[in-house]
């Protein structure tokens, strides 16, 4: 999967493109780890249930010149992507995506794009 400047999450209505104002110590702080290429990776539970033994998970991966991007909902082993807006649990999941989402954009890491 290719580094994008925008991204739309399976499922999802909201496009969400990186901030040209994103910067290293940013990523850092909301819990990226720097991978050895440089890129920026980050894994976090959707669960709002069990956030350790988590069912869904969010990957986003920020490549080392912060200007493309990837992001994907995952089952729990982390190979196969899931549309976590049509499962049981949808509404729970999709209020945890967004609430990530959100804090993202209010640190200048990602700006939502208008339809």
């Amino acid at each position: 999967m290719a580094f994008n400047k925008t991204v739309t999450l399976q499922g999802d209505s909201t496009a969400y493109t990186i901030s040209s104002n994103v910067k290293k110590y940013t990523l850092k702080d909301l819990g990226f780890q720097e991978t050895k290429v440089g890129n920026f990776s980050l894994k976090r539970s959707l669960d709002p249930k069990s956030p350790f033994n988590s069912s869904i998970e969010l990957k986003v991966m920020i490549n080392s010149t912060l200007d493309g991007f990837k992001m994907a909902a995952v089952a729990s082993k982390g190979t196969r992507e899931v549309n976590l807006f049509k499962m049981d649990r949808a509404d729970e999941f999709a209020e945890q995506f967004h609430y990530l989402m959100e804090s993202f954009v209010e640190r200048d890491v990602f700006e939502t794009v208008a339809d």
